[in-house]
């Protein structure tokens, strides 16, 4: 089967002022159907911008980058807008929440836009919040909640409307250790269950030990593409997710049904 992203001789170069910056240089990589991929690299490496280049957030300088049979880079931003909507989701580390949406409708964003009937994508939403641990705020928007709610919030409408690929910057960098543990858990989980290809940037070697592939960036290239060995995977992801059974994120007791309500009535 062949991968579901290929880059081929991919090369990115900003203008500052009068200088030329090369941030990707020469990338030639591909991403199996379904894996769960991490790119890594110190500060300034590439890694940011060869996501934005693989979800077609940026256009290259150079060299192509596929998605399945489609040339992304080669779409016009009507035909990427429409692309996206159907077979991508998102996970931003400024999360890009709408803040006149409650959790829900934002969560159900995506579905509104496939046209699903209004009760049905809240209804959906709501599910989805609650695997997140986050049910008892589907009512809330935006500025009633924390740094770390907002992101689980932008994290469930990534998957509500289980796209083909999920790209994700740094997703769980405004979350504590024991959330992001679990959040990773259930993101690794539903990305398995669902058989979503996950692509995430992070700075965290316990993260990455998790991920079936690694790409390392350095200097704007590819320093490795290492899978990681099955049984490598298992023993990283059995110390990190040491007492994590339920399926869902931890949330502080509250009257559900009364969150659930809240949800499906939002706005």
């Amino acid at each position: 089967m062949a991968p579901i992203i290929r880059v081929e001789h991919l090369r990115k170069v900003y203008r500052v002022g009068n200088e030329r910056v090369i941030a990707l240089n020469d990338i030639n990589l591909a991403i199996e159907r379904s894996e769960v991929c991490c790119i890594v690299g110190p500060s300034g490496s590439g890694k940011s911008t060869l996501l934005n280049q693989l979800a077609g957030l940026e256009k290259p300088t150079k060299g192509r980058v596929l998605i399945g049979r489609h040339e992304i880079s080669a779409m016009t931003e009507n035909e990427l807008a429409k692309f996206r909507q159907e077979h991508l989701g998102f996970i931003f580390q400024s999360y890009n929440l709408l803040p006149s949406l409650t959790a829900a409708e934002n969560v159900a964003l995506p579905l509104m836009f496939k046209g699903m009937p209004r009760k049905k994508r809240l209804k959906l939403a709501t599910e989805e919040l609650r695997r997140m641990g986050l049910v008892s705020r589907a009512g809330h928007k935006p500025t009633e909640m924390s740094g770390g709610q907002q992101q689980r919030v932008g994290i469930a409408r990534a998957f509500v409307a289980r796209p083909k690929v999920i790209f994700a910057d740094e997703p769980t960098g405004n979350l504590d250790t024991t959330t992001t543990r679990q959040v990773l858990h259930r993101m690794l989980a539903m990305a398995k269950e669902n058989g979503i290809t996950f692509v995430m940037v992070t700075h965290e070697k316990d993260l990455a030990g998790c991920a079936d592939r690694v790409i390392t960036i350095r200097d704007g290239k590819v320093q490795s593409n290492a899978v990681v060995p099955e049984d490598e995977k298992q023993r990283n992801q059995a110390a990190l997710f040491e007492g994590i059974a339920d399926e869902t994120v931890a949330e502080p007791k509250t009257n559900l049904k009364k969150a659930k309500k809240a949800g499906a009535q939002a706005g």
